[in-house]
C-alpha cells in the first residue's frame, strides 16, 4: 500500500502504523522509506505533533 496523500487520512495511517507496528517514529519512517521531517511538516500543519511517550501524533 502507498502512503495516503491527504492529510487526514495519512494522520489516521500513521497513528495506526505507530500502534499497531512500530516502537517509534524513526523505525516507521526506516521501514517505510518515509522522509521524517518532510511527515512531521506535514501533520505539524494540522497541528498535529508526534508524542514519543504516546508513540502518536495528537
Amino acid at each position: 500500500m502507498s502512503v495516503p496523500q491527504d492529510p487526514f487520512i495519512l494522520l489516521s495511517w500513521v497513528n495506526t502504523q505507530l500502534r499497531d507496528g512500530y516502537t517509534g517514529l524513526s523505525e516507521l519512517c526506516a521501514a517505510e522509506g518515509l522522509d521524517e521531517e518532510d511527515l512531521t511538516a506535514r501533520l505539524a500543519a494540522l497541528n498535529y505533533h508526534y508524542d514519543p511517550e504516546a508513540n502518536r501524533f495528537c
